[in-house]
């Protein structure tokens, strides 16, 4: 009885959080309530109040629970003892992060309207996220540069920023691409042939396809 409460409870904390990431990525922080976000989980307003406290203490719970899951999938790409060079453990990162941004394309509408800001929800962010995740990418990425992996000389800092904008753009503007070109970034072949062109943009063709 008690486990099936407590079941029942994370389900309704994770319908309030999905709503949440929503509401604050089509909105921003500002415009988006907690009426309307308790009114998308289909939940009453005061389970809100109840699990999170205020606003702010659900903005952080959200934006928690989207990091996880980019966090668990960059771990598996830098700590995957079976990969065996770091050619393929930075196409594995970067072909990883361009699904993640796929699957949550609000993750990207969030990061782009605060990352722009100097206020605490900034500093929040990239301080307990994007500081620890830009340390250990930074990392492999400076070591392929030593390797030849990557052309040296550049910064890390830069390979990292055109990551972002190379594997989000596509699905931020998709509404944009589809009336331009007639592709659904979102359709599967087109978000594997972007993870592809990501990698390869930054990495050169794979043995795969340098030998076709």
């Amino acid at each position: 009885m008690a486990r099936a409460a407590l079941r029942a409870a994370a389900d309704t904390r994770d319908l309030i959080l999905e709503a949440a990431l929503g509401a604050f990525a089509e909105k921003g922080f500002d415009g988006a309530t907690t009426r309307e976000i308790a009114g998308r989980a289909g939940v009453n307003h005061g389970l809100i109040p109840y699990y999170f406290g205020d606003k702010t203490t659900l903005w952080r719970a959200a934006v928690d629970r989207a990091f996880a899951e980019l966090e668990a999938r960059a771990r598996e790409a830098l700590e995957d003892p079976v990969i065996g060079d770091d050619r393929a453990r930075t196409g594995r990162l970067i072909r990883g992060y361009v699904r993640f941004v796929a699957q949550h394309p609000e993750f990207v509408r969030i990061m782009h309207d605060e990352g722009k800001r100097k206020g605490p929800r900034m500093r929040w962010l990239a301080d307990r996220h994007v500081k620890p995740l830009y340390g250990r990418i930074g990392e492999l990425l400076e070591r392929a540069q030593r390797r030849g992996t990557l052309p040296n000389g550049i910064p890390a800092v830069h390979y990292l920023y055109i990551l972002a904008g190379a594997a989000g753009l596509f699905f931020h503007q998709a509404e944009e691409c589809k009336r331009v070109t007639g592709v659904d970034p979102f359709d599967e072949e087109a978000v594997e042939n972007h993870a592809r062109a990501v990698e390869q943009l930054f990495l050169g063709p794979g043995r795969d396809e340098s030998s076709r």
